[in-house]
């Protein structure tokens, strides 16, 4: 499986600055969270969803990204039916899935390394700190993918698991999901160290001139 989920195109969608796809990320989350209305979240999850149309991504693939999470989503609304009212969980569940199908279709429309190089210029502030901008933007692009192949690689599990009939057994999807996801991210590291990886080398390399 590869990590990385960039599917070609020349939609404006694709076109797009990586740094605007991830500013409007953060604003969205933010508004969304700061501004718990209904309407908000089913406008911005219909913008969404038209943006998927745009950039020509079947609807059929975002609602990949949201299959394995239907479990957690129904169990968040139960939770807040219970301690609140249904109109509160529909905000919840509506919300959380915006917040989902935005991130999948950022890492669908942008390359990792234009992704790596926005947020790096983004973060470049942070050398007056003591911080490596380079290695925090790697660590971020790398959340983004993973959303949608955790996703896919949950419903491999779930296919595999249904196949012998413990496809609703939390455990049964749970321990081989995390199994395959720490194998990924170790395969990964492991990949990383052997391409000897710095994203601070160019920087020290022109300080040091």
């Amino acid at each position: 499986m590869s990590l990385s989920g960039y599917e070609h195109g020349s939609s404006f969608v694709h076109r797009a600055s990586p740094g605007l796809k991830i500013v409007s990320l953060i604003i969205l989350g933010t508004l969304l969270f700061v501004v718990p209305r209904i309407e908000l979240s089913v406008a911005a999850l219909a913008g969404i969803i038209l943006l998927y149309l745009l950039a020509r991504i079947s609807l059929k693939t975002a609602w990949a990204q949201l299959r394995p999470a239907m479990w957690v989503l129904l169990l968040i609304f139960i939770v807040q039916v219970f301690l609140h009212h249904w109109t509160v969980g529909v905000l919840v569940v509506v919300r959380l899935v915006s917040l989902l199908l935005l991130a999948s279709l950022i890492t669908f429309t942008t390359r990792t390394s234009d992704m790596i190089d926005a947020l790096e210029k983004g973060f470049g502030w942070l050398y007056y700190f003591g911080v490596n901008p380079g290695k925090v933007s790697l660590a971020l692009s790398l959340a983004l993918r993973f959303i949608p192949v955790l996703a896919s690689i949950t419903g491999e599990v779930r296919e595999a698991q249904k196949a012998r009939g413990l496809d609703k057994s939390v455990i049964a999807i749970a321990v081989p999901v995390i199994v395959r996801t720490l194998k990924m991210a170790d395969d990964i590291s492991a990949a990383i160290d052997a391409r000897s990886y710095d994203p601070g080398f160019e920087k020290k390399k022109s300080n040091s001139k």
